[in-house]
């Protein structure tokens, strides 16, 4: 079965900063329906005005994935990492037994568009960590390149769930085979495709159960999860 979420149903917040949607429930955004999918708990949509961000704020026990689509996202936080995220990167912190972070757009002339994600840690209280990888758009063309899962495999950061997540810039085909039990979530970041002959755009999302495997045509930018 797929679900279709489409984008203009998500929750939209446009703070001038800051203009958002909330995938999941989030902050002042409360959906019982939509309180997540499986282990994922929240996927959102952020566009960051220059030269402001999320100031130094506090996470504990979640696994929070971070994926800039153009734009920069500066990166500071209470275990000593500094960096600036851009397009291709995948940033990983661990937020465990609790961190402090700040994520602010550098440029003084261009908007930072960006998807955050939250997951649901497999066990609580664990040390706090961060990890950051580059994924060129190359690598990710037309494949579903893994970039995070509970392993680090094939070059993934690693974050401490039986999860995994692919990107891909599609431009043709794409099949997926889910083993037995598992579950999926599709969100489009750019363009249009179809999954399994249902078609989705930009900013739509699909929960995936009882599918053994799933074929993404189009031409889009997608994130693919495949859950627990």
């Amino acid at each position: 079965m797929i679900t279709i979420r489409k984008s203009e149903e998500r929750a939209h917040f446009d703070h001038g900063w800051l203009d958002t949607y909330h995938t999941f429930s989030f902050a002042d955004y409360n959906d019982p329906k939509w309180m997540g999918f499986r282990t994922l708990r929240v996927i959102n949509e952020d566009r960051v005005q220059p030269g402001v961000g999320f100031g130094r704020h506090g996470h504990r026990d979640m696994e929070i994935v971070t994926l800039v689509m153009s734009g920069e996202l500066a990166h500071q936080d209470s275990m000593g990492n500094g960096s600036v995220i851009r397009r291709g990167d995948v940033q990983r912190m661990s937020a465990g037994t609790g961190v402090l972070h700040s994520e602010m757009n550098p440029s003084k002339d261009k908007p930072a568009h960006l998807f955050q994600i939250w997951i649901l840690p497999e066990r609580h209280g664990i040390t706090p960590s961060y990890e950051q990888k580059t994924f060129s758009d190359d690598e990710r063309r037309n494949v579903l390149k893994l970039v995070a899962s509970h392993d680090g495999r094939d070059g993934s950061v690693t974050i401490q769930q039986d999860a995994a997540l692919y990107s891909a810039i599609v431009d043709g085909p794409l099949t997926h085979t889910f083993s037995p039990g598992r579950h999926g979530w599709l969100q489009v970041a750019q363009g249009e495709v179809d999954i399994n002959g249902q078609t989705l755009t930009a900013g739509d999302g699909a929960a995936i159960s009882g599918e053994s495997e799933v074929t993404i045509n189009g031409r889009g930018e997608i994130l693919l999860f495949d859950l627990s």
